[in-house]
């Protein structure tokens, strides 16, 4: 009977329905977007981190991110592998770069140099190969082929005034700072840069089987002095809070849900405050016939709760069709399990909670108003 009287409450007048249908509507596609925004960016920033074979990252003191840090001076490679219980140092060249595309447009891209087989490089390799004798070739996401002003593998380009020729595409390997990844051999990432030899952005640490990482970590720390060296997880972080925090970007997205989530709260808790106020001699007459003030309270949260469970499938639809349209963009949207499962239970609290107001009107009623009209 609870629920039957709330849903006839509802339908009663259609169009402060719609209103209140609208209104989570709205707060649930805002929610979903921004933090799926935020939960895509979180991804793009630690995918290159996330992605290699290694256990300990070895960088220049202080360097932020896996895009912001200058190039090592060789020598922490060799004392790396001096190290009881290291069994490989990987080098890693990274660096900011000027693409010069065919047509003559110039944009910035992050250069990567990698060895191949020793887990650092590029993954998801949808045409071509990341072959070892490429001496001018390339790697680029297939996302960026309109940025960087090419459409096929095979045609040519420059960086830094160098002639490069794209080898291989890959598919989902996005940056957080909108400027395209392009990966080709150390070698040639050193030429470009007209870097030494031996020197690199990055060392990456792989373990011996069974070795205490902590111990591994905390003895490279203390024979390179000047350098800092990171567990994998604790230069995600680092890279995650530069990002998202240190410029502004993860507070932005997380304001933008925030602010979905107040607007929502006070569309349906107007709606149904007025759907209440317009229901007070039906509810007075219940409490007339003996009704508790706590069934009528359920009456009101049952109401909150459909219109909860409506808006949320509503706004779930069409997030799922704006997450598709995302997927080839450069700033994906990512619509998790968990995520969804999340913002129904945020809808559902996010409509009791405007349901208090309405509560609180209907706990002030005289069942003698009935006998009055």
């Amino acid at each position: 009977m609870i629920v039957k009287l709330a849903i006839r409450n509802l339908l009663h007048d259609r169009a402060r329905l719609v209103v209140t249908l609208v209104g989570i509507l709205f707060a649930v596609v805002l929610l979903a977007v921004q933090l799926g925004l935020y939960i895509g960016a979180q991804g793009m920033i630690v995918g290159m981190i996330s992605h290699t074979k290694g256990d300990i990252w070895i960088t220049a003191l202080g360097a932020s991110s896996f895009e912001q840090a200058p190039l090592l001076t060789g020598r922490e490679r060799f004392t790396a592998l001096s190290v009881p219980g290291v069994e490989s140092v990987s080098p890693m060249v990274v660096t900011f770069a000027e693409w010069r595309k065919p047509d003559t447009g110039i944009t910035n891209v992050v250069l990567i140099g990698v060895e191949k087989g020793n887990g650092l490089e590029p993954w998801n390799i949808v045409e071509g190969d990341f072959a070892t004798t490429m001496p001018d070739g390339v790697i680029v996401d297939r996302t960026y082929l309109d940025t960087l002003g090419i459409s096929r593998v095979g045609e040519a380009a420059e960086i830094e005034n160098k002639r490069v020729r794209v080898e291989a595409m890959t598919d989902g390997i996005r940056s957080f700072t909108t400027s395209p990844y392009v990966f080709t051999t150390l070698n040639k990432a050193r030429s470009i840069l007209s870097a030494p030899p031996d020197q690199a952005t990055f060392y990456v640490v792989k373990l011996l089987p069974g070795a205490d990482r902590e111990r591994v970590r905390q003895e490279l720390a203390s024979r390179l002095t000047g350098i800092s060296v990171y567990t994998k997880e604790e230069f995600l972080k680092r890279s995650l809070d530069y990002w998202l925090f240190g410029t502004g970007a993860g507070v932005a997205l997380l304001g933008g849900a925030l602010l979905g989530l107040i607007i929502g709260t006070v569309i349906v808790a107007q709606t149904l405050y007025s759907s209440t106020k317009d229901h007070l001699t039906e509810f007075a007459t219940l409490r007339a016939l003996g009704s508790s003030s706590m069934y009528i309270h359920k009456v009101i949260l049952t109401q909150a709760t459909v219109s909860a469970l409506a808006g949320y499938v509503l706004g779930m639809a069409v997030s799922l069709v704006v997450v598709r349209f995302s997927h080839e963009t450069a700033l994906p949207i990512m619509l998790t399990p968990k995520l969804a499962a999340a913002l129904l239970g945020v809808t559902v609290g996010m409509c009791i909670i405007s349901a208090l107001s309405s509560i609180f009107k209907v706990t002030k009623i005289d069942p003698a108003m009935v006998f009055a009209r």
